[in-house]
């Protein structure tokens, strides 16, 4: 018979489901069923029948058999079903909640979830399933016999994502499923595409994926969304976790992104950052909103005048350049700027070459008070990559770099 050779159930298909008890008499209709992650993350553990204020638990080892015919019970001395706060309920608490696809790098909508049956008995989730078959299963759900609505569906191409690929982020206080994805492939992702999906996501999703990822992965992504939006996931984050977060980002983007969240916010996450990263911040944070002084970087790469070309190389060695910095800056010896070499000119250069002279033919830089719309001037007007930021005293505070300025043109949109 047909329902001997099955070896898995719909979720669609389990719900209405009769249920019979030992002498064939008709208990109910199945209205839901539920995990116990504590116990098993992936069995079936009890069924509930009935509904309204009526409902009945079945244990998963009361039940005899499992069927597109119903549900079969070897005991049934069957309880109340009472609200458990470790229970996740996959009618309730699954179906219809968004899930990242990572593959696909996208939200979807869980649509159905697809059953292992062992030993004609029990339940095992494989798959949740998220394309035009679910889809289609729903549509015809209750109107078709289920036999003949996976017969038509057969020309359908299968969509899911497995289960043991997933893991719960962070239910809310009823434990609704709120995102359901292994973390370890969304920190490979690239962080505009990782961006891209937390765009899509509500508050509280997106606070629970920040807050389960790794900090740097998190800062990556974090950097690449907009400013009101990045205040959002900070707000919603414990303190500590978005202190982390903001450790790994480059000064300037963390100062951009806590100026955008409320004051008491922003004093109780900087308490929670190391010291070196926190006074860095600390200072951006000073400088007035919409100056230069706000959008450059404390991250660069100066040398001493006066030295030579392998002396200068000796020194870039022993620091990290920072990322997209093209151009080296001379400094005297009370650290005020004296001019800047685009690094393209030190290479193929004898060690012994002095660095005079190898500086670009006009020094271009701004103070620490210019604003954003001379900063943009100056970066047309010059088609600059980066622009020193120096104190009144010509004292070098900084670096602007191009993706900070491209940032604000698209601001102004």
């Amino acid at each position: 018979m047909y329902e001997l050779l099955l070896s898995h159930l719909y979720l669609t298909e389990l719900m209405g489901l009769v249920v019979y008890d030992l002498r064939g008499r008709r208990l109910g209709k199945i209205q839901d069923a539920a995990l116990l992650p504590l116990v098993d993350p992936a069995r079936v553990d009890r069924f509930l029948v009935g509904g309204g204020w009526n409902w009945l638990s079945i244990r998963h080892d009361q039940i005899a058999s499992i069927s597109l015919d119903g549900i079969r019970l070897r005991d049934e001395i069957l309880t109340p079903y009472h609200a458990d706060e470790y229970v996740l309920r996959l009618v309730r608490d699954l179906l219809d909640q968004q899930i990242i696809d990572s593959q696909g790098r996208k939200v979807v909508r869980v649509t159905d979830v697809t059953f292992e049956i062992r030993d004609g008995r029990e339940l095992w989730v494989m798959e949740v399933d998220i394309g035009l078959r679910s889809v289609f299963r729903r549509l015809f759900q209750g109107v078709l016999p289920a036999k003949w609505i996976r017969k038509l569906q057969s020309p359908i191409s299968v969509n899911s994502i497995r289960w043991e690929f997933s893991n719960i982020l962070e239910p809310d206080p009823q434990r609704r499923l709120r995102l359901n994805i292994n973390t370890d492939l969304l920190e490979k992702m690239h962080p505009a595409d990782l961006a891209e999906i937390v765009e899509e996501l509500g508050p509280e999703d997106r606070g629970a994926l920040f807050g389960a990822m790794d900090a740097e992965a998190a800062a990556d992504a974090l950097t690449e969304l907009e400013p009101d939006m990045q205040a959002s996931i900070l707000e919603n984050l414990e303190t500590e976790k978005a202190a982390d977060i903001l450790e790994e980002m480059a000064p300037d983007e963390a100062a951009a992104a806590l100026s955008e969240v409320e004051a008491e916010t922003s004093a109780e996450i900087l308490d929670e950052m190391e010291s070196a990263p926190m006074t860095e911040v600390r200072e951006l944070l000073e400088y007035e909103e919409g100056t230069a002084g706000r959008l450059m970087t404390t991250e660069y790469t100066s040398v001493p005048a006066g030295i030579t070309v392998g002396a200068a190389f000796a020194l870039l060695g022993k620091e990290e350049t920072p990322d997209g910095l093209n151009t080296v800056f001379v400094v005297d010896a009370g650290g005020r700027l004296e001019g800047a070499i685009p690094l393209g000119r030190l290479f193929g250069k004898p060690p012994e070459t002095p660095l005079a002279g190898l500086e670009a033919d006009t020094l271009i830089q701004a103070s620490a008070s210019m604003r954003d719309a001379e900063v943009m001037e100056l970066f047309d007007k010059y088609n600059l990559l980066s622009l020193p930021v120096v104190d009144e005293e010509r004292v070098l505070q900084g670096v602007i770099m191009a993706h900070e300025v491209i940032a604000l043109l698209r601001q102004e949109r």
